[in-house]
């Protein structure tokens, strides 16, 4: 978030929860550690904490869980990719030639 979005945010939150500190100078204290939220993440977080909870929000609430779900985001895309080799891989995939199984099994007991 930028430090338009952040007070734009803190305004919100304001309207709220009455006590919350939304002054310039907390907009500039606390962006440090919102700048790399998206707004919209933190809106949604703050959305969902305004009905579970009484009190306003401390930053770890607007942040979110954001590492865990880039971390989940992630592991999707990963899984993602690794779907498509192994469906690319499968397409791909022959049997054997004839007679590869026999001739292991005689290498493996010593008869070659």
């Amino acid at each position: 978030m930028n430090k338009l979005e952040v007070a734009k945010l803190y305004k919100d939150i304001k309207k709220r929860y009455g006590n919350f500190d939304a002054s310039l100078q907390a907009v500039e204290e606390d962006l440090d550690m919102l700048k790399d939220i998206p707004y919209e993440v933190a809106q949604s977080n703050f959305r969902q904490h305004i009905m579970t909870s009484d009190f306003p929000p401390k930053i770890s609430q607007i942040r979110g869980r954001l590492g865990e779900q880039l971390e989940r985001e992630r592991m999707r895309k990963q899984t993602e990719e690794l779907m498509h080799e192994m469906d690319s891989s499968r397409l791909r995939a022959v049997p054997p030639p004839p007679g590869l199984k026999e001739e292991l099994y005689a290498k493996l007991n010593g008869r070659h």
